[in-house]
C-alpha cells in the first residue's frame, strides 16, 4: 500500500467511529484533526470534503460490521446455528459489537431524508442483512431442519426489523431489558419452525 493511501485508510480507520457515534452532520473537520493529528491541509489532500470522507467512513463501518458478522455466523454448523449466532451477534445492543452502535440505524435515520448517497449505502446494507438470514432459512428447509412452508423472506425482514428495533430501544433506554424480549421471541419462532 503506498503511503497516500496508508494515510487515507488511517484518517478512515479513525474517522469511522465518531461519525458513527457523533453522526455525520454533527461530526466536524477539527474532530477528525484531533483524531488523527493531521493538519486540515493534510486531510483535504485525501478528501475533497466531509461529504466523501463520511461516505468512506460509512462503507468502512459497514464493513468492519459485516465481517465481524459473516464470521460469527459462518461458525454455525446448521442453519438454526446461524440464526442463532446472528441473534447473539446483535444481542447486546448497550455494548454493541462496533463503536457507536449500528451503523444502518445510526446512519439510516440521519440520512433518509438528508443524504441520498449515504441512505442508499444503507438501503443497499439492510437488503444484505435480510438476504443472509433468508438464505440461512432456505438452507435450513433445502437440509430438512426447517419446515418447507416457512417463508424465508418474510421471516428475515421480521427479525432484521426486530432486531433493528430492539437495538433502537435498548439504546435509548440504556439496558437491554427489551432485546432479550426480542432476541427470546426471535428463537422460538425459529424453534417452532424446526423439524
Amino acid at each position: 500500500m503506498a503511503k497516500g493511501e496508508e494515510t487515507r485508510q488511517f484518517i478512515i480507520e479513525k474517522a469511522a467511529p465518531i461519525f458513527n457515534t457523533k453522526g455525520i452532520a454533527a461530526t466536524s473537520m477539527s474532530d477528525i484533526m484531533e483524531a488523527t493529528k493531521l493538519s486540515k491541509g493534510s486531510m483535504y489532500v485525501h478528501f475533497e470534503n466531509k461529504e466523501v470522507l463520511a461516505c468512506a467512513a460509512v462503507d468502512h463501518n459497514m464493513k468492519v460490521l459485516g465481517d465481524k458478522l459473516v464470521s460469527e455466523v459462518s461458525k454455525g454448523k446448521t442453519a438454526k446455528d446461524e440464526l442463532f449466532a446472528y441473534i447473539d451477534f446483535f444481542s447486546n445492543a448497550v455494548n454493541p459489537p462496533l463503536t457507536g452502535g449500528c451503523p444502518l440505524l445510526n446512519f439510516g435515520t440521519e440520512a433518509d431524508d438528508t443524504n441520498p448517497i449515504v441512505k442508499e449505502k444503507i438501503n443497499k446494507g439492510c437488503n444484505a442483512n435480510q438476504q443472509l438470514l433468508a438464505s440461512s432459512v432456505n438452507k435450513g428447509i433445502a437440509n430438512g431442519e426447517f419446515k418447507p412452508n416457512w417463508n424465508a423472506e418474510e421471516f428475515a425482514l421480521i427479525m432484521f426489523a426486530m432486531m433493528e428495533g430492539g437495538h433502537l430501544i435498548s439504546r435509548m433506554s440504556g439496558n437491554n431489558d427489551k432485546m432479550k424480549i426480542i432476541t427470546k421471541t426471535l428463537k422460538n419462532l425459529i424453534e417452532e419452525n424446526s423439524l
